[in-house]
């Protein structure tokens, strides 16, 4: 489940940074290199400047860094914090109301994923009396 929760989050920060810069991108590239949204006020941001923010400086690479991290965990044995999977939640619980028609619905079921896969990995680790991060740190100590 962490795995899945990865990848989705994963392909939705990047699919989000590559369409923004597909639809809005490539008609404001050369005003962006150029210098030309260096002085533009935020309280009246021109096209060239909206477009820059809805695509490379949007949260798509940061989701994408994040499920990445996601993924790294789950294959060290380690689960994710419920506190992750609940900002997370958080954040995807304000799209919803703020944003109807997003596809929000995809990072909720990366929330849902994350919280019940990092709940399974806990109980799993109790049960076994063992903890996901120490037993990798003895896997990387031994070999």
């Amino acid at each position: 489940m962490i795995r899945w929760a990865g990848r989705l989050i994963v392909v939705f920060g990047v699919a989000h940074t590559v369409l923004a810069l597909g639809f809005k991108g490539r008609a404001h590239a050369r005003t962006w290199v150029g210098g030309g949204i260096r002085n533009v006020e935020l309280g009246a941001p021109e096209p060239a400047s909206s477009a820059y923010w809805f695509s490379l400086n949007s949260f798509g690479v940061p989701m994408a860094l994040l499920g990445a991290l996601v993924l790294r965990l789950d294959r060290r044995g380690e689960a994710p914090s419920y506190l992750l999977a609940g900002v997370l939640a958080a954040w995807t619980a304000q799209c919803a109301v703020v944003l109807t028609r997003t596809p929000w619905p995809i990072m909720a079921a990366a929330s849902g994923l994350l919280f019940e896969g990092t709940r399974r990995a806990r109980r799993d680790d109790r049960r076994a009396g063992t903890h996901a991060a120490s037993d990798v740190s003895l896997a990387v100590t031994i070999s």
